[in-house]
C-alpha cells in the first residue's frame, strides 16, 4: 500500500523535535489548540473491546484477562484460576486497509492473595512507500510498535489490592531513512505502572445487592524515546493517571447492570506558548536552539519533573490544566452471566485533541469460551476534526477462562 510522505511526516512528528528544532507545540496555537503530543501513542489504544465499548473505561470494572492496560490491581481479585485473550482492533481503516493493533493477554492466579499476568501488544502501520522531499521512491517499509509487559497483582486487604507492573516498549516507525540529514533508529524504553483497586459489597439499596469499586493506576512511568540515537533530544512517552469509580447493582438473580466514570490526565509536560515575532515565527533565544517563552514553561524537561510539573504548567494556568482531562461514562448490563450489552461516551476538550465519541457493544460467554465486540460512533457534530480512527468499524476480542471459577459473578 502506497501512501503519501505526508502521511509519513505525520507519523515523525515527535521525530522533529530531536533535532534541535525545538518549536513546541506551535501549530494550532493562535486558535487556543494546545494538545499534548507523546512518542509511542499507540499505548493508550484501548486494546479489547468489552472496555472499548464502554467509551474507554476500565479501571475500576470488573476483573477479566485484558486488566493489565486499564487497571493490573484488577488481577488480584480474578474469579478464574487461569485466563487467555486475544483482540484486534483495525485502525484507520478508512484511508489504510492493512494498519491494526493485536494484543495477547494472559493471566494466572498464583494463590487466593496474589495472580500474575502478562501481555503483548503489537501495531503495524502496513506497508508504507517512503520518498524522499523530491518524491524519488526510497523502498517500501513496514514500521511497527509493540510493547511487552508483566505485572504482579496482590490483596493488601479483604478489599483492597495493588500491583506493579514493569514493560519492554520498542518503536521501528522509520526503518532507518533519513529525516532532516540524519539517519533515524529504532526507539526503545522501559516503563512501570503502579495501580490500586479497591471493592466492597455495599447496601445502599432496599432489596437489592450492589457493589462499590474504585481504582487509580498511574502506566507507563518510564524513560523518553527518541528515534536518533545521536540526539540529545527525546520525547516523553505517554506517562497517564487514569482513577474512578464502578457501582454494580443486582436487580435480580438473573440481571446486574454497573455504571462506570474513568477519568484520565496524560501526567506529561503541557507544551508552551511561544513568544513571536510580527512576522508570526518563534523568538530565538540568542547563542541557543531554544526559543522565547510566552505563556507556560520549557516543557524540555527530565521525567520525574515532568511529572510533577504537568499538574501546573498549562500556558493559561488551572482552567486549561482542568481542559486536560477527558472523561469515559459507561455502562454494562449482564443477563444470566451469558449475554452483555455495553454502551459508552467519551469526552475530550476541544483545544486537547477534540475526540468526543459513543460506542457500543456486546458480550457472549458459554463455559470457557468469550467474545466481545465493540462499534464506535463519533459525535464530533459533523467536523472531520478530533474523530476518532476506529470510528464505522467493529473490533473483536476472544477469551478463555480456563480453571475454576474462584467465586460467582
Amino acid at each position: 500500500m502506497k501512501l503519501k510522505i505526508l502521511f509519513v511526516s505525520l507519523l515523525m512528528l515527535g521525530f522533529v523535535r530531536m533535532q534541535g528544532q525545538n518549536y513546541g507545540n506551535l501549530n494550532g496555537q493562535n486558535d487556543g489548540m494546545n494538545v499534548i503530543t507523546t512518542a509511542v501513542p499507540f499505548l493508550m489504544i484501548a486494546p479489547d473491546a468489552r472496555a472499548g465499548s464502554m467509551g474507554d473505561a476500565g479501571v475500576s470494572t470488573s476483573a477479566d484477562v485484558y486488566s493489565m492496560h486499564w487497571n493490573p490491581a484488577k488481577y488480584a481479585v480474578m474469579e478464574t484460576d487461569m485466563s487467555v485473550g486475544l483482540s484486534y482492533s483495525p485502525w484507520l481503516r478508512n484511508l489504510v486497509p492493512d494498519m491494526n493493533l493485536a494484543y495477547l493477554a494472559f493471566a494466572k492466579r498464583i494463590n487466593d492473595m496474589s495472580s500474575f499476568a502478562a501481555t503483548l501488544r503489537y501495531f503495524t502501520l502496513g506497508d508504507i512507500q517512503f520518498t524522499d522531499e523530491f518524491g524519488k521512491d526510497n523502498g517500501t517499509y513496514s514500521p511497527n510498535e509493540w510493547a511487552i509487559d508483566a505485572t504482579y497483582s496482590r490483596k493488601l486487604t479483604d478489599n483492597l489490592s495493588g500491583a506493579v507492573s514493569g514493560r519492554f516498549i520498542y518503536s521501528n516507525l522509520t526503518q532507518g531513512q533519513f529525516v532532516q540529514g540524519a539517519e533515524t533508529s529504532a526507539g526503545w524504553s522501559v516503563a512501570s505502572d503502579v495501580a490500586i483497586f479497591w471493592q466492597k459489597d455495599v447496601d445502599w439499596f432496599s432489596g437489592m445487592s450492589s457493589n462499590f469499586a474504585w481504582g487509580v493506576n498511574v502506566s507507563n512511568i518510564g524513560a523518553k524515546l527518541g528515534y536518533n540515537q545521536s540526539s540529545i533530544k527525546k520525547d516523553f512517552i505517554p506517562t497517564n493517571l487514569r482513577f474512578g469509580p464502578t457501582l454494580t447493582l443486582d436487580i435480580d438473580d438473573y440481571n446486574t447492570i454497573s455504571f462506570s466514570l474513568d477519568v484520565n490526565k496524560l501526567l506529561v509536560p503541557s507544551p508552551p506558548i511561544y513568544l513571536r515575532d510580527t512576522l508570526g515565527n518563534p523568538v530565538p533565544i540568542p547563542g541557543t536552539d531554544e526559543f522565547e517563552i510566552y505563556k507556560g514553561m520549557s516543557d524540555d524537561v527530565g521525567v520525574v519533573k515532568g511529572i510533577v510539573q504537568s499538574f501546573y504548567d498549562a500556558p493559561y494556568g488551572f482552567e486549561e490544566e482542568m481542559r486536560e482531562l477527558s472523561f469515559s461514562f459507561a455502562t454494562e448490563y449482564w443477563y444470566n452471566e451469558v449475554f452483555a450489552l455495553r454502551g459508552g461516551v467519551f469526552y475530550e476538550d476541544k483545544t486537547k485533541g477534540n475526540r468526543k465519541f459513543a460506542s457500543l457493544g456486546a458480550g457472549l460467554r458459554y463455559n470457557v469460551f468469550g467474545l466481545d465486540f465493540s462499534y464506535l460512533i463519533p459525535i464530533n457534530s459533523g467536523t472531520s476534526v478530533g474523530t476518532n480512527p476506529l470510528q464505522n468499524t467493529l473490533r473483536f476480542a476472544l477469551t478463555f477462562d480456563l480453571g475454576e471459577m474462584t467465586k460467582k459473578k
